[in-house]
Protein backbone atom coordinates (compact mmCIF):
# COMPACT_ATOMS: atom_id res chain seq x y z
CA UNK A 1 0.00 0.00 0.00
CA UNK A 2 1.50 3.46 -0.97
CA UNK A 3 -0.23 6.90 -0.84
CA UNK A 4 1.04 10.02 -1.80
CA UNK A 5 -1.17 12.88 0.86
CA UNK A 6 -1.22 16.65 -0.87
CA UNK A 7 -2.40 19.59 0.22
CA UNK A 8 -2.80 22.09 -2.58
CA UNK A 9 -3.33 25.39 -3.38
CA UNK A 10 0.43 26.32 -2.64
CA UNK A 11 2.48 28.00 -5.12
CA UNK A 12 5.76 27.23 -6.27
CA UNK A 13 8.96 28.63 -5.40
CA UNK A 14 12.50 27.01 -5.31
CA UNK A 15 14.79 24.85 -7.19
CA UNK A 16 14.52 21.19 -8.77
CA UNK A 17 17.23 19.02 -9.99
CA UNK A 18 16.37 16.54 -12.79
CA UNK A 19 17.35 13.15 -12.38
CA UNK A 20 19.02 11.13 -14.91
CA UNK A 21 16.52 9.71 -17.50
CA UNK A 22 14.91 6.39 -17.27
CA UNK A 23 13.98 5.79 -20.39
CA UNK A 24 17.87 6.27 -21.32
CA UNK A 25 19.64 4.73 -18.66
CA UNK A 26 17.14 1.16 -18.40
CA UNK A 27 18.95 0.76 -22.38
CA UNK A 28 22.31 1.54 -21.63
CA UNK A 29 22.33 -0.89 -18.65
CA UNK A 30 21.02 -3.72 -21.22
CA UNK A 31 23.70 -2.78 -23.81
CA UNK A 32 26.26 -3.50 -21.36
CA UNK A 33 25.56 -7.12 -21.45
CA UNK A 34 27.28 -6.99 -25.31
CA UNK A 35 30.25 -6.76 -23.44
CA UNK A 36 32.43 -8.82 -21.53
CA UNK A 37 33.81 -6.38 -18.88
CA UNK A 38 33.21 -3.79 -16.79
CA UNK A 39 31.17 -0.34 -17.95
CA UNK A 40 30.43 2.55 -15.80
CA UNK A 41 27.17 4.62 -15.78
CA UNK A 42 27.06 7.85 -14.07
CA UNK A 43 23.78 9.78 -13.50
CA UNK A 44 21.55 6.51 -12.97
CA UNK A 45 18.42 7.44 -11.49
CA UNK A 46 17.71 5.75 -8.10
CA UNK A 47 14.09 4.49 -9.36
CA UNK A 48 12.18 1.31 -9.20
CA UNK A 49 12.48 0.09 -12.81
CA UNK A 50 16.60 0.62 -12.62
CA UNK A 51 17.20 -1.77 -9.32
CA UNK A 52 14.30 -4.03 -11.18
CA UNK A 53 17.20 -4.17 -13.91
CA UNK A 54 19.49 -4.73 -11.63
CA UNK A 55 18.07 -8.04 -9.83
CA UNK A 56 17.25 -9.37 -13.84
CA UNK A 57 21.14 -8.84 -14.75
CA UNK A 58 22.53 -10.39 -12.05
CA UNK A 59 20.00 -13.24 -12.11
CA UNK A 60 22.16 -13.72 -15.52
CA UNK A 61 25.18 -13.67 -13.59
CA UNK A 62 26.39 -10.00 -13.97
CA UNK A 63 27.52 -7.67 -11.37
CA UNK A 64 26.42 -4.67 -9.94
CA UNK A 65 27.21 -1.63 -7.78
CA UNK A 66 25.77 1.15 -7.00
CA UNK A 67 27.34 4.11 -5.17
CA UNK A 68 24.95 6.77 -5.48
CA UNK A 69 23.89 7.48 -8.95
CA UNK A 70 26.60 5.64 -10.33
CA UNK A 71 26.31 2.20 -10.72
CA UNK A 72 29.40 -0.35 -12.18
CA UNK A 73 28.20 -3.34 -14.24
CA UNK A 74 30.50 -6.36 -14.46
CA UNK A 75 29.17 -8.62 -17.29
CA UNK A 76 32.05 -10.97 -17.57
CA UNK A 77 30.19 -13.61 -15.10
CA UNK A 78 27.40 -13.59 -17.97
CA UNK A 79 26.00 -17.36 -17.98
CA UNK A 80 22.31 -17.28 -18.02
CA UNK A 81 19.89 -16.63 -21.11
CA UNK A 82 16.75 -17.05 -19.17
CA UNK A 83 15.19 -13.65 -17.74
CA UNK A 84 13.90 -14.71 -14.74
CA UNK A 85 10.13 -14.40 -14.80
CA UNK A 86 9.21 -12.59 -11.84
CA UNK A 87 11.13 -9.05 -12.61
CA UNK A 88 10.80 -9.49 -16.14
CA UNK A 89 7.04 -9.04 -15.48
CA UNK A 90 7.26 -6.11 -13.59
CA UNK A 91 8.66 -3.30 -16.44
CA UNK A 92 8.32 -3.46 -20.04
CA UNK A 93 11.85 -2.18 -20.43
CA UNK A 94 12.89 -5.90 -20.16
CA UNK A 95 12.27 -6.79 -23.82
CA UNK A 96 15.24 -4.76 -24.79
CA UNK A 97 16.81 -7.87 -22.99
CA UNK A 98 16.20 -9.92 -26.59
CA UNK A 99 19.00 -7.84 -28.64
CA UNK A 100 21.92 -8.08 -26.08
CA UNK A 101 21.20 -11.66 -25.26
CA UNK A 102 21.56 -13.06 -28.48
CA UNK A 103 24.05 -11.04 -29.82
CA UNK A 104 26.47 -12.81 -26.51
CA UNK A 105 24.98 -15.75 -25.58
CA UNK A 106 23.21 -16.63 -29.30
CA UNK A 107 20.07 -17.65 -27.24
CA UNK A 108 17.50 -15.70 -25.10
CA UNK A 109 14.06 -16.84 -23.14
CA UNK A 110 12.28 -14.33 -21.45
CA UNK A 111 8.42 -13.59 -20.81
CA UNK A 112 6.69 -11.00 -22.44
CA UNK A 113 7.07 -7.60 -20.92
CA UNK A 114 5.11 -5.94 -17.81
CA UNK A 115 4.86 -2.62 -17.33
CA UNK A 116 1.96 0.33 -17.17
CA UNK A 117 -1.27 -0.59 -18.59
CA UNK A 118 -1.46 1.90 -21.18
CA UNK A 119 -2.79 0.04 -24.28
CA UNK A 120 -1.51 -2.49 -26.47
CA UNK A 121 2.42 -2.68 -27.31
CA UNK A 122 3.26 -5.81 -28.91
CA UNK A 123 6.74 -6.89 -29.49
CA UNK A 124 6.21 -8.22 -33.33
CA UNK A 125 8.30 -5.50 -34.61
CA UNK A 126 11.12 -6.61 -32.34
CA UNK A 127 11.17 -10.11 -33.30
CA UNK A 128 10.48 -10.03 -37.24
CA UNK A 129 13.37 -7.68 -36.77
CA UNK A 130 15.75 -10.29 -35.41
CA UNK A 131 15.06 -12.90 -37.21
CA UNK A 132 15.38 -11.29 -40.30
CA UNK A 133 18.86 -11.22 -38.67
CA UNK A 134 19.12 -14.85 -38.77
CA UNK A 135 16.73 -15.37 -35.17
CA UNK A 136 14.54 -18.22 -35.34
CA UNK A 137 11.76 -17.33 -33.12
CA UNK A 138 9.76 -19.72 -30.85
CA UNK A 139 7.54 -19.86 -27.67
CA UNK A 140 4.22 -19.78 -26.63
CA UNK A 141 1.54 -16.95 -25.22
CA UNK A 142 3.79 -16.67 -21.96
CA UNK A 143 7.11 -16.48 -23.04
CA UNK A 144 9.54 -15.82 -26.14
CA UNK A 145 12.74 -18.26 -27.08
CA UNK A 146 14.79 -16.90 -30.16
CA UNK A 147 18.52 -18.66 -30.91
CA UNK A 148 20.87 -17.54 -33.30
CA UNK A 149 24.12 -19.46 -34.41
CA UNK A 150 25.17 -15.98 -35.25
CA UNK A 151 23.78 -12.25 -36.30
CA UNK A 152 24.18 -11.07 -39.86
CA UNK A 153 23.69 -7.67 -40.82
CA UNK A 154 20.70 -6.80 -43.32
CA UNK A 155 18.56 -3.99 -43.64
CA UNK A 156 15.18 -3.41 -42.13
CA UNK A 157 12.40 -1.33 -42.52
CA UNK A 158 10.33 -0.42 -39.84
CA UNK A 159 6.49 0.51 -40.62
CA UNK A 160 6.65 2.32 -37.53
CA UNK A 161 8.99 4.37 -35.38
CA UNK A 162 9.12 1.87 -32.41
CA UNK A 163 11.84 2.97 -29.54
CA UNK A 164 11.91 -0.55 -28.31
CA UNK A 165 12.60 -2.47 -32.01
CA UNK A 166 14.95 0.22 -32.46
CA UNK A 167 16.87 -0.38 -29.42
CA UNK A 168 16.92 -4.00 -30.20
CA UNK A 169 17.90 -3.44 -33.12
CA UNK A 170 20.72 -1.37 -32.50
CA UNK A 171 21.91 -3.59 -29.92
CA UNK A 172 21.71 -6.99 -32.07
CA UNK A 173 23.53 -5.19 -34.87
CA UNK A 174 26.13 -4.60 -33.21
CA UNK A 175 26.70 -7.85 -32.58
CA UNK A 176 25.87 -8.80 -35.95
CA UNK A 177 28.14 -9.58 -38.47
CA UNK A 178 28.41 -7.19 -41.74
CA UNK A 179 26.21 -4.06 -41.93
CA UNK A 180 22.88 -3.19 -40.99
CA UNK A 181 20.80 -0.59 -42.17
CA UNK A 182 17.67 0.57 -40.13
CA UNK A 183 15.14 2.40 -42.24
CA UNK A 184 12.25 4.42 -40.56
CA UNK A 185 14.20 3.69 -37.16
CA UNK A 186 12.27 6.29 -33.80
CA UNK A 187 14.47 9.33 -33.47
CA UNK A 188 13.94 9.94 -29.69
CA UNK A 189 16.93 10.99 -27.64
CA UNK A 190 17.06 8.05 -25.88
CA UNK A 191 17.85 6.38 -29.31
CA UNK A 192 20.68 8.83 -29.68
CA UNK A 193 21.71 8.56 -26.20
CA UNK A 194 21.90 4.57 -26.45
CA UNK A 195 24.01 5.13 -29.86
CA UNK A 196 26.56 7.27 -28.41
CA UNK A 197 26.88 4.98 -25.28
CA UNK A 198 27.65 1.97 -27.73
CA UNK A 199 30.07 4.39 -29.45
CA UNK A 200 31.65 4.78 -25.47
CA UNK A 201 31.93 0.50 -25.89
CA UNK A 202 33.44 0.78 -29.40
CA UNK A 203 30.76 -0.11 -32.10
CA UNK A 204 30.29 2.49 -35.20
CA UNK A 205 27.11 3.99 -35.86
CA UNK A 206 26.19 6.05 -38.36
CA UNK A 207 23.26 8.65 -38.70
CA UNK A 208 22.36 9.05 -35.18
CA UNK A 209 19.60 11.45 -34.34
CA UNK A 210 18.26 10.83 -37.95
CA UNK A 211 15.79 8.08 -38.88
CA UNK A 212 18.12 6.23 -41.29
CA UNK A 213 20.66 4.09 -38.89
CA UNK A 214 23.47 2.16 -40.11
CA UNK A 215 25.53 -0.34 -37.91
CA UNK A 216 28.82 -1.30 -38.40
CA UNK A 217 28.30 -4.67 -36.58
CA UNK A 218 31.03 -7.36 -35.35
CA UNK A 219 33.65 -4.82 -34.01
CA UNK A 220 35.66 -5.67 -30.75
CA UNK A 221 34.32 -3.75 -27.43
CA UNK A 222 35.47 -2.52 -24.63
CA UNK A 223 35.18 -0.94 -20.69
CA UNK A 224 33.23 2.13 -20.47
CA UNK A 225 32.65 5.27 -19.00
CA UNK A 226 29.22 6.70 -19.37
CA UNK A 227 27.26 10.01 -18.16
CA UNK A 228 23.10 9.52 -18.76
CA UNK A 229 21.69 12.91 -19.20
CA UNK A 230 18.45 14.49 -17.25
CA UNK A 231 15.26 12.86 -17.64
CA UNK A 232 13.14 14.92 -20.08
CA UNK A 233 9.72 13.30 -19.16
CA UNK A 234 10.52 14.01 -15.49
CA UNK A 235 11.64 18.10 -16.45
CA UNK A 236 8.45 18.31 -18.00
CA UNK A 237 6.55 16.67 -15.25
CA UNK A 238 7.92 19.30 -13.00
CA UNK A 239 7.08 21.69 -15.54
CA UNK A 240 3.75 21.15 -15.46
CA UNK A 241 3.75 21.36 -12.04
CA UNK A 242 4.58 25.17 -12.33
CA UNK A 243 1.68 25.44 -14.59
CA UNK A 244 -0.54 23.83 -12.22
CA UNK A 245 -0.01 25.51 -8.94
CA UNK A 246 1.72 28.62 -10.53
CA UNK A 247 4.63 30.32 -9.20
CA UNK A 248 8.53 30.31 -10.15
CA UNK A 249 10.78 27.47 -10.23
CA UNK A 250 13.96 26.53 -11.73
CA UNK A 251 14.89 23.05 -13.10
CA UNK A 252 18.50 22.19 -12.80
CA UNK A 253 19.87 20.21 -15.62
CA UNK A 254 16.69 19.88 -17.54
CA UNK A 255 17.66 18.80 -21.29
CA UNK A 256 16.55 21.81 -22.78
CA UNK A 257 17.77 20.74 -26.41
CA UNK A 258 15.18 17.53 -26.39
CA UNK A 259 12.05 19.26 -25.41
CA UNK A 260 11.27 21.52 -27.78
CA UNK A 261 7.54 20.81 -28.33
CA UNK A 262 7.47 20.57 -24.04
CA UNK A 263 8.61 23.74 -23.97
CA UNK A 264 6.05 25.15 -27.03
CA UNK A 265 3.20 23.40 -25.26
CA UNK A 266 4.10 25.48 -21.82
CA UNK A 267 4.59 28.76 -23.17
CA UNK A 268 1.18 28.04 -25.04
CA UNK A 269 -0.06 27.69 -21.79
CA UNK A 270 1.01 31.11 -21.02
CA UNK A 271 4.09 29.68 -18.91
CA UNK A 272 6.83 32.06 -19.45
CA UNK A 273 10.34 30.13 -19.76
CA UNK A 274 14.22 31.24 -19.37
CA UNK A 275 17.09 29.43 -20.20
CA UNK A 276 20.50 29.94 -18.57
CA UNK A 277 23.40 27.29 -18.99
CA UNK A 278 22.03 24.24 -17.41
CA UNK A 279 19.12 25.89 -15.37
CA UNK A 280 15.46 26.23 -16.80
CA UNK A 281 13.34 28.91 -15.48
CA UNK A 282 9.80 28.49 -15.29
CA UNK A 283 7.14 31.38 -14.67
CA UNK A 284 3.21 31.10 -13.98
CA UNK A 285 1.05 33.84 -12.84
CA UNK A 286 -2.67 33.14 -12.61
CA UNK A 287 -4.04 30.17 -14.61
CA UNK A 288 -2.76 28.77 -17.62
CA UNK A 289 -4.45 29.43 -20.99
CA UNK A 290 -6.13 26.50 -23.13
CA UNK A 291 -3.76 23.87 -24.81
CA UNK A 292 -4.02 22.37 -28.04
CA UNK A 293 -1.98 19.50 -29.03
CA UNK A 294 -1.42 15.54 -30.56
CA UNK A 295 1.12 13.40 -29.27
CA UNK A 296 3.30 11.43 -31.91
CA UNK A 297 6.60 9.93 -32.37
CA UNK A 298 9.18 12.31 -31.60
CA UNK A 299 10.09 15.38 -32.26
CA UNK A 300 5.93 15.38 -31.78
CA UNK A 301 4.83 15.78 -28.57
CA UNK A 302 5.62 12.95 -26.19
CA UNK A 303 2.78 11.07 -25.59
CA UNK A 304 4.27 10.49 -21.78
CA UNK A 305 3.79 13.74 -21.02
CA UNK A 306 -0.10 13.54 -22.30
CA UNK A 307 -1.26 12.63 -18.88
CA UNK A 308 0.48 15.62 -17.60
CA UNK A 309 -0.94 18.35 -20.08
CA UNK A 310 -4.09 16.80 -19.31
CA UNK A 311 -4.00 17.49 -15.85
CA UNK A 312 -2.69 21.31 -16.83
CA UNK A 313 -5.34 21.53 -19.05
CA UNK A 314 -8.23 20.79 -16.62
CA UNK A 315 -7.43 24.14 -14.81
CA UNK A 316 -6.58 26.01 -17.80
CA UNK A 317 -8.79 28.91 -18.68
CA UNK A 318 -11.34 27.81 -21.50
CA UNK A 319 -11.86 24.89 -23.48
CA UNK A 320 -8.33 22.35 -24.33
CA UNK A 321 -8.20 19.54 -26.39
CA UNK A 322 -5.61 16.85 -26.69
CA UNK A 323 -5.41 13.96 -29.08
CA UNK A 324 -3.54 10.85 -28.18
CA UNK A 325 -2.30 9.08 -31.11
CA UNK A 326 0.43 6.31 -29.88
CA UNK A 327 -1.13 4.21 -26.58
CA UNK A 328 -4.91 4.40 -26.55
CA UNK A 329 -5.23 3.40 -23.11
CA UNK A 330 -3.26 7.09 -22.05
CA UNK A 331 -6.54 8.88 -21.24
CA UNK A 332 -7.42 6.40 -18.26
CA UNK A 333 -6.10 8.81 -16.23
CA UNK A 334 -9.13 11.35 -16.80
CA UNK A 335 -11.78 9.06 -14.85
CA UNK A 336 -9.59 10.10 -12.06
CA UNK A 337 -8.81 13.58 -12.78
CA UNK A 338 -12.53 13.86 -12.79
CA UNK A 339 -13.01 12.42 -9.11
CA UNK A 340 -11.11 15.81 -8.72
CA UNK A 341 -13.86 18.01 -10.28
CA UNK A 342 -12.10 18.13 -13.66
CA UNK A 343 -15.04 18.69 -16.70
CA UNK A 344 -13.19 15.97 -19.27
CA UNK A 345 -15.06 14.30 -22.74
CA UNK A 346 -13.06 11.83 -24.03
CA UNK A 347 -14.48 11.11 -28.11
CA UNK A 348 -12.25 8.94 -30.94
CA UNK A 349 -9.24 9.48 -29.19
CA UNK A 350 -9.44 12.96 -28.32
CA UNK A 351 -9.67 14.66 -24.98
CA UNK A 352 -12.01 17.92 -24.65
CA UNK A 353 -11.30 19.74 -21.22
CA UNK A 354 -13.12 22.35 -19.54
CA UNK A 355 -10.87 23.89 -17.63
CA UNK A 356 -12.28 25.08 -13.95
CA UNK A 357 -10.11 26.13 -10.78
CA UNK A 358 -9.66 25.42 -8.15
CA UNK A 359 -10.42 21.57 -8.41
CA UNK A 360 -11.13 19.76 -4.56
CA UNK A 361 -9.52 17.01 -2.91
CA UNK A 362 -9.92 13.40 -3.07
CA UNK A 363 -8.98 9.73 -3.23
CA UNK A 364 -7.82 8.99 -6.47
CA UNK A 365 -6.00 6.03 -7.73
CA UNK A 366 -3.21 5.83 -9.96
CA UNK A 367 -2.82 3.21 -12.98
CA UNK A 368 0.50 3.79 -14.80
CA UNK A 369 3.32 5.63 -14.05
CA UNK A 370 2.80 8.73 -15.74
CA UNK A 371 -0.69 8.93 -15.37
CA UNK A 372 0.10 8.66 -11.16
CA UNK A 373 2.62 11.61 -11.75
CA UNK A 374 -0.05 13.90 -13.55
CA UNK A 375 -2.72 13.29 -10.62
CA UNK A 376 -0.20 14.55 -8.81
CA UNK A 377 0.09 17.78 -10.51
CA UNK A 378 -3.71 18.09 -10.98
CA UNK A 379 -3.90 17.68 -6.86
CA UNK A 380 -1.30 20.73 -6.39
CA UNK A 381 -4.66 22.69 -7.82
CA UNK A 382 -7.02 21.34 -5.65
CA UNK A 383 -8.69 22.30 -2.73
CA UNK A 384 -8.23 20.66 0.62
CA UNK A 385 -6.49 17.19 0.92
CA UNK A 386 -5.76 14.75 -2.09
CA UNK A 387 -4.74 11.29 -2.08
CA UNK A 388 -2.96 9.40 -4.84
CA UNK A 389 -3.08 5.82 -3.96
CA UNK A 390 -1.07 2.72 -5.72
CA UNK A 391 1.82 5.64 -6.17
CA UNK A 392 4.68 2.17 -6.63
CA UNK A 393 3.90 2.90 -10.38
CA UNK A 394 5.50 6.83 -9.82
CA UNK A 395 8.43 5.16 -7.64
CA UNK A 396 8.66 3.21 -11.43
CA UNK A 397 10.04 6.23 -12.68
CA UNK A 398 10.75 9.00 -10.57
CA UNK A 399 13.14 8.84 -7.63
CA UNK A 400 11.55 10.83 -4.82
CA UNK A 401 8.41 13.13 -6.17
CA UNK A 402 7.65 14.32 -3.03
CA UNK A 403 11.05 15.29 -2.10
CA UNK A 404 11.38 17.72 -5.43
CA UNK A 405 8.09 19.48 -5.01
CA UNK A 406 8.33 19.88 -1.55
CA UNK A 407 12.02 21.70 -2.59
CA UNK A 408 9.81 23.95 -4.64
CA UNK A 409 7.39 24.80 -1.94
CA UNK A 410 4.61 21.96 -2.51
CA UNK A 411 2.83 20.40 0.64
CA UNK A 412 3.26 16.33 -0.04
CA UNK A 413 4.04 12.90 1.96
CA UNK A 414 4.91 9.92 0.65
CA UNK A 415 3.72 6.58 2.66
CA UNK A 416 4.48 3.53 2.01
CA UNK A 417 7.30 0.62 1.25
CA UNK A 418 8.52 1.13 -2.22
CA UNK A 419 11.58 2.57 -0.83
CA UNK A 420 13.47 0.24 0.65
CA UNK A 421 14.95 -1.09 -1.90
CA UNK A 422 16.85 1.49 -3.01
CA UNK A 423 17.92 2.46 0.94
CA UNK A 424 19.14 -1.60 0.90
CA UNK A 425 21.02 -1.33 -2.52
CA UNK A 426 22.70 2.00 -1.83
Amino acid sequence: MSVIRIQGLQRLHGEISIQGSKNAALPVMAAALLHSGVVVIKNVPGIQDVFCMMEILEGLGCRCCRDGHTLTIDTRGLCCWQVPEDEGRRMRSSVMLLGPLLGRLHRVNTCYPGGCSIGRRPIDLHLSALEQMGAKICGDEERVEAFAEKLCGTDIRLCFPSVGATENILMAAVAAEGITRIYGAAREPEIQVLCRFLETLGARIDGIGSGFLQVHGGRPLHDGEFTVPGDRIVAGTYLGAVMAAGGEVCLLDAPTDHMAETLCAAQQAGCMIEQKENRLFAKMNGRPLAVNLATGPYPEFSTDLQSVMLAVSCVAQGESWIQENVFEERFATAGELTRLGADIRIEDGTAFVRGKYPLRGNCVQAFDLRGGAALVVAALAAEGESQVHDCFYICRGYEDICRDLTAAGARLSFEGNERKYEENTA
